[in-house]
């Protein structure tokens, strides 16, 4: 698991990016949708959640929660996601609560820089490549600009 520096900015603006955002999320929802059929499950959307441990935990603590309980939540979750309420989930529902979630992270995160331990190939670690890629685009743009400046300076 990697450790990263980030903030409430790595996140949001790698929501805010579109296209960078639902190509993410589209590898999520085929990851999630295990019977290839376009939808999700309740049982394939409890699958994903609890690979992920989120429920089943607060603060990254252990909570010891009885099946009913846990499975009270996994409902309570797929009813969120299931918006227009026909047992499904399609990739524009799954998009919108993704959205949701992320952007909540990222209030909570806030504007100072925190280490974070992320794991390998989470939602968090797409906001960290997207971040990581900008910069370098970025880096190549102001070497170019430079170059052109003590050109434009000395010749």
């Amino acid at each position: 698991m990697p450790v990263v520096i980030l903030d409430g900015s790595t996140v949001r603006d790698f929501v805010e990016d579109k296209a960078a955002f639902e190509a993410a999320m589209e590898v999520r929802f085929k990851e999630t949708d295990l019977n290839d059929d376009g939808m999700l499950s309740r049982s394939e959307l409890r699958t994903a959640f609890e690979k992920m441990r989120l429920l089943e935990s607060h603060l990254g603590m252990p909570e010891h929660k009885t099946p009913e309980e846990l499975t009270a939540l996994y409902n309570s979750v797929f009813e969120q996601f299931d918006t227009d309420h026909d047992g499904r989930v399609d990739f524009s529902e799954f998009c919108s609560q993704m959205r949701d979630i992320l952007l909540a992270i990222a209030t909570g995160l806030g504007t100072s820089p925190i280490q974070v331990v992320i794991d390998d190939d989470g939602i968090l670690q797409d906001a960290v490549n997207h971040e990581e890629k900008n910069w370098k685009e970025n880096d190549r743009f102001f070497f170019l600009l430079f170059s052109f400046a003590f050109l434009c300076v000395f010749l």
